[in-house]
């Protein structure tokens, strides 16, 4: 079976997910967390379920998905994975950072990149890698079908959409993204967002204002 534990993080209350299988192996998508605190209940949390900890997921860039990425690195050697269009970003943390008057240690960069259509295994599983351009260039969306589950990051939220006014954003990019990238997968897709509760793709096409 697949687990899915999520945490919210940081000032910008960010979903940070940790996703693993009966076998203890486990992927971390977006690691936002961002003091102390934050790292020692995630941490907790890896070693009280005695997870084998495999890979360092990012849906995007910004800051507020990235956060944790430094802490991962020094404690269990994972650098993080994200697509190519993304990488501005990771790159520019602390200057996002301290834009938003926060304060954050600066990502290691990645070695590999995500790519559309990838297929990324968690034992059993597979992830696919779906790109979702329009609240960032480089996007991407973490799709399960045996489970029916997503990892969508900023894209689609529980009755709403991700912005698309931040740098590099495109309001009809993320339309498009969301009603042909993520809608025709089906109406019973469970949508885990990077903020908010979770939601499904059947909720969202019937009753989200920005796609009906």
């Amino acid at each position: 079976m697949l687990y899915l534990k999520s945490f919210t993080f940081n000032p910008f209350q960010e979903n940070t997910y940790v996703v693993y299988d009966d076998d203890s192996t486990a992927f971390i998508f977006d690691p936002g967390n961002s003091n102390p605190g934050e790292d020692a209940e995630l941490k907790k949390f890896i070693e009280d379920k005695k997870l084998n900890l495999k890979r360092l997921l990012l849906t995007h860039g910004h800051v507020d998905h990235v956060m944790g990425n430094r802490f991962i690195y020094n404690s269990y050697g994972l650098l993080p994975e994200v697509h190519k269009d993304d990488l501005f970003f990771v790159e520019r943390m602390a200057q996002s950072a301290s834009m938003y008057g926060v304060s954050c240690e600066q990502s290691p960069l990645p070695e590999k990149y995500l790519e559309d259509g990838q297929k990324i295994s968690l034992g059993n599983y597979l992830f696919e890698c779906i790109h979702t351009p329009g609240h960032s260039p480089g996007s991407i969306s973490f799709y399960c079908p045996e489970s029916k589950l997503l990892i969508g990051g900023d894209v689609l939220f529980n009755g709403s959409i991700g912005r698309s006014d931040l740098p590099m954003g495109n309001h009809e990019t993320l339309i498009h993204s969301i009603k042909e990238r993520l809608m025709v997968l089906g109406g019973d897709i469970k949508v885990y967002s990077g903020h908010g509760p979770a939601t499904t793709t059947g909720f969202e096409s019937e009753n989200n204002p920005f796609l009906t």
